[in-house]
Formats: C-alpha cells, sequence, structure tokens
C-alpha cells in the first residue's frame, strides 16, 4: 500500500521529560520539532519579523533570535507580538539581557547558567522564566567549555560536555526550574555525537540536537545529516536546528527532510526521484526542480515518485501517492495509490501532476477533518 509504514522502519524514541516552549510541547510523545535562528540583527524588528514569518512558511516549529543588548530585547516585544511561532532568546554572559527577554514575551532563553554569573543572578533568570512562562536551553558547546573542564580533560571530548551540560543543569535543580533542555554541540561530527549518547544515558532531559558550525548548504547538510541522522535514528532528539551559513530557510528545509527520511515527521510532499541517465524519457533533472518550486506550498504529507524509465518506475509508483514513470514517443505513465491510472504527455506532465497533488490534498485534509469530527462526537 502506498505510503504505508513498515515495523522494521519504526524507530524507538527515547523516552525523555516533555516541557513547554510556548505552545509547542518538546519530549516526550512530542513530535520532534524544527527550529532555525534569525541572521538579521534582532534590533532592526521589521527585518526580523520577516525574516521569522518566512521561516514560519517554511514550516518551523520554533525560532531563535540573538539579544546581545538592549537595543535587541528593546525590539523582541515587538518581534514576539507580531509572529506566529515561539521565539527563543539567545543570552550569553549578560544576566539582564535574560530578564528583559523573558519580560518581552520569549518563549525561552538559551542560556548557560554557570556563564550568567553569581547565584543572585541565576535566581534572578530563574524567577523570571517562571514568572513569565519562559523555558530554558542550556547550550552548551564544544568550543566554549569551561576552564575548569579543559584543565581536566586537555580537550573538549564527550566526556567534557556531558559534565558541563550536567553541571548547569543542577544549577536550573537547586534552583527548583525543570522547564527546560539540553544541547551538546559540536562542529566535529564523531565528537558531537558521541557527546549526545553520552547525555542521553545520563538524564531524561529533552535533548536540542545539532552540529554547530556544520557549514555551507551542500557541505552542512552532510555533515548535519550524518551526524542528527545517527542521533535520530538511534532515537535520541527532541527538537533540532541544522546550522547552515545560508539562508535560515534552508535549514527549516533540510530539518524536514531528515525527519521526513526516518518516517519521523510528515509535512509536504516527500519527492522520490531518479538520479537520470541515458534511459530517461524526459528530463527528470529539470522535472524535479520545477516540481519541488511548484509543490512548495503543500503541507499535507504525500509521497510522489518521478522516475525516468520503466526498470524502476513502476516499482517506486507502487509505494507512492503519486507516481509518473517515464515511457517512449513523448509520454509517460501516471500512477495513483500505486496502481497505473493514464497516460500523459512529457510536455503537459509538470501541469498535470501538480493538479493531481493538490486535488490530492484537498481530499486527505477532508478525510481527515471528517475523521477528528467523528473522533470529537
Amino acid at each position: 500500500m502506498a505510503g504505508s509504514i513498515r515495523p522494521w522502519r519504526d524507530v524507538d524514541r527515547r523516552k525523555s521529560r516533555q516541557i513547554s516552549v510556548g505552545d509547542v510541547l518538546v519530549g516526550g510523545d512530542a513530535p520532534i520539532s524544527v527550529q532555525t535562528m534569525t541572521n538579521t540583527l534582532t534590533s532592526d524588528a521589521k527585518a526580523t519579523i520577516e525574516q521569522v514569518m518566512a521561516c514560519s512558511e517554511a514550516g518551523a516549529d520554533i525560532v531563535r533570535v540573538s539579544c546581545p543588548d538592549e537595543p535587541s530585547t528593546a525590539a523582541l516585544a515587538e518581534i514576539v507580538r507580531n509572529v506566529d511561532v515561539p521565539i527563543v532568546a539567545d543570552i550569553h554572559f549578560h544576566y539582564k539581557r535574560a530578564l528583559e527577554a523573558a519580560e518581552a514575551g520569549a518563549a525561552c532563553l538559551r542560556i548557560n547558567p554557570g556563564n550568567i554569573g553569581s547565584p543572585e543572578r541565576v535566581r534572578e533568570v530563574v524567577k523570571a522564566a517562571k514568572d513569565h512562562g519562559c523555558s530554558i536551553r542550556i547550550g552548551v558547546n564544544a568550543g566554549s567549555l569551561e576552564k575548569h573542564l579543559l584543565d581536566k580533560y586537555a580537550e573538549p571530548c564527550p566526556e567534557a560536555m556531558v559534565e558541563s551540560a550536567l553541571e548547569h543543569a543542577a544549577i536550573l535543580q537547586d534552583n527548583d526550574f525543570h522547564e527546560f533542555k539540553i544541547s551538546v554541540k559540536a562542529s566535529d561530527v564523531f565528537l558531537g555525537v558521541a557527546a549526545y549518547h553520552a547525555l542521553a544515558d545520563a538524564c531524561d532531559h529533552p535533548l536540542h540536537l545539532g552540529i554547530t558550525e556544520a557549514g555551507g548548504l551542500s557541505s552542512g547538510t552532510v555533515k548535519s545529516a550524518i551526524g542528527m541522522g545517527n542521533l535520530l535514528w538511534a532515537g535520541i532528539g527532541d527538537t533540532l536546528r541544522v546550522s547552515l551559513s545560508a539562508d535560515p530557510v534552508e535549514e527549516v528545509r533540510v530539518g524536514f527532510e531528515m525527519l521526513k527520511s526516518l518516517g519521523l515527521r510528515h509535512r509536504g510532499v516527500n519527492i522520490i526521484s531518479c538520479p537520470s541517465c541515458a534511459r530517461q524519457g524526459f528530463d527528470v533533472i529539470k522535472t524535479v526542480a520545477i516540481l519541488e518550486e511548484k509543490l512548495a506550498h503543500i503541507q499535507t504529507p504525500m509521497s510522489l515518485s518521478i522516475i525516468g524509465c520503466v526498470v524502476n518506475g513502476p516499482g517506486e509508483a507502487s509505494q507512492t501517492d503519486i507516481g509518473f514513470t517515464g515511457g517512449g514517443a513523448g509520454s509517460g505513465m501516471v500512477y495513483l495509490s500505486g496502481l497505473q491510472d493514464h497516460k500523459i504527455a512529457n510536455e503537459d506532465m509538470v501541469a498535470h501532476i501538480v493538479s493531481l497533488v493538490e486535488e490530492k490534498a484537498v481530499e486527505i485534509e477532508r478525510e481527515r477533518a471528517e475523521a477528528t469530527e467523528i473522533a470529537a462526537e
């Protein structure tokens, strides 16, 4: 049956505590959420709002903004009011920025409690988080480990990163604060993956995944997919950010593609296409590029196969909601729900497939609404 889930494809997710980031649940049995971070000046509220909205339209569940100074936290209230996703305020060293961000409506504060200063300052930040309903992310990074840990371990290593994370967690717990998640990011894939595996064994806190400073769109996607794919497949991870030197929207797209490939999230059209060869009955590469653009607005989960010839085309089409397999004489075969249905000329194929996908999306959403209505009765 097209799109069905087989038992051998299930991922057994690690059991973690659940927290809230605004109205997004993180951990427990909640879907793995996809995050990104703006690269505009946060003090420029208009530019930041526009970028947050673009990321939201791409599917971002949560968006982080940097708050390095007072003008940034001053703009935060306007940003929060004008976007429809929870905002995480990224805070380093200056505890007052955390207080201001919480008051401005941030849904989460990204801090390291040990870098905030005295125990009194930490207590102030925790109180602000409690008063304003903020959660906290403890963000450990291999590139900025505490001196005492580098002295102890001589270099960044999984043990040092986990020890740092648990030390910071203990500070929050000692202040009776438990609404937090943890990340232990590294730019080295092996280091990052090992640290997350060790942390997952050491606690039940929700984990935010990331391979930090992964690189540009192509190289960073590969590194992130290898590192986070390894963890996700092992059931580790409750929320993630793909860190790319690219448009934040691309981070969101890559994040969803990662989750879709493992059957952990289903959003939009999953296009299965061949790399093309001399057997292709149409220009596969050009066609897929056009379809990706024309179907980007579809949020309803479904699968679409675009295969150049009959070697693998029928088999792939039998497993997808809609399929097109190249044939001869300038036409190919359209498959619906895994079954051969009708032929269409290559020149009409793109518009026809877009129409079929849009119709299928309406059908799926109607069936979903009817099922929800019946369940509510």
